[in-house]
């Protein structure tokens, strides 16, 4: 029988903030991906380089060093496992498609992150 994971946010859709499973193992990647690598205190390996890099020419070896990052990012927590990863540069920055398997119940769904570098802001599907 699979574990059933549980937890809260405050950005939630439902009132309750509640999460459960694959819920809650997405939003704690974006709250990985939150975080500047670095920041956080007595971390200094957690987060992201994206967004130091965010304004940097979108070149093959940046793409390739972004790769790097988010496979690390993936690969961190043990609940998932990726099977895919596709970046790409839009108008307003980067945007990453995740596809991540929920490995208790081999469940696939898709991620989809656009980091806007006008906002510097994270949106997540």
């Amino acid at each position: 029988m699979a574990n059933t994971y549980k937890g809260f946010s405050t950005l939630a859709p439902s009132r309750n903030f509640r999460l459960t499973d694959f819920d809650l193992i997405k939003q704690d990647i974006i709250n990985h991906f939150n975080i500047r690598k670095g920041e956080k205190l007595m971390r200094p390996n957690f987060g992201t380089i994206i967004w130091n890099v965010l304004h940097e020419p979108f070149t093959e070896d940046l793409k390739s060093v972004i790769a790097q990052d988010v496979k690390a990012i993936a690969s961190y927590d043990p609940r998932v496992s990726f099977d895919n990863i596709v970046i790409t540069e839009y108008d307003q920055g980067i945007q990453i498609e995740l596809q991540l398997r929920y490995v208790p119940t081999n469940q696939v769904n898709l991620m989809l992150m656009n980091f806007n570098n006008a906002t510097n802001t994270l949106t997540a599907q």
